[in-house]
């Protein structure tokens, strides 16, 4: 059992170091990593070979179906506006004095189908109207939003990372999406909403004027 987990904490030091040091790429350093960990784990080459290709077939075969579906809805939601008309129906029904709430809700909401760096240059000419309408840092929106945008992604499915730790573990996928949302609500009004708020009074920042094309 110590050498099993003295393995495992060697294997996520490497691989830290790997691509954050040695910059080497991250499915490469993931693969070096593997090895290492199979390897002092006590199997012999062949079997960690084997054990890697079978693994992570199976992980992407299952990840690839949800994720690919996902993407299609995202990309619907994307080149229809459809982010920007649910971020301002939000401001309109909660109001100007809740647009930081709304900003985090349209987050929570919107980055399920849609990645979170696409959702964030999605929205971001929201962010910048509100920062430039209320005269509030910008921080005050831009917290909130990316702290819904931050949760759904790591918790909600079908975000590739909670769909792939599903699978690993064996969990009900449905069961995956109603803990992640349960657990990511409340992550996001801490950590975005009342964090985002007492930082917006330390921190005074504009929305930056965009360059005409």
């Amino acid at each position: 059992m110590f050498t099993l987990i003295f393995a495992l904490i060697t294997g996520i030091a490497l691989l830290l170091l790997l691509i954050l040091y040695v910059r080497i790429q991250p499915f490469m350093s993931l693969l070096i990593a593997a090895l290492a960990v199979g390897l002092m784990a006590g199997a012999n080459a062949a079997d960690v070979i084997a054990s890697i290709q079978k693994g992570m077939g199976n992980t992407l075969g299952y990840v690839a179906t949800v994720v690919g579906l996902g993407s299609i809805m995202g990309a619907i939601l994307e080149k229809s506006g459809g982010a920007n008309v649910i971020a301002s129906y939000l401001i309109a029904k909660l109001g100007q004095h809740r647009a930081s709430l709304a900003m985090g809700i349209a987050g929570f909401i919107i980055a399920i189908p849609v990645f979170f760096d696409v959702a964030f240059i999605i929205l971001v000419p929201v962010l910048y109207a509100l920062q430039r309408k209320s005269g509030q840092s910008l921080l005050l929106y831009a917290l909130p939003l990316l702290a819904g945008l931050a949760v759904t992604h790591a918790f909600v499915p079908p975000t590739p990372g909670p769909i792939a730790v599903a699978q690993l573990i064996g969990a009900d996928l449905g069961w995956v999406i109603l803990v992640g949302i349960i657990a990511g609500f409340p992550t996001m009004i801490v950590s975005g909403l009342w964090f985002g708020k007492w930082v917006a009074q330390k921190i005074h920042i504009e929305a930056p004027i965009l360059a005409e094309t």
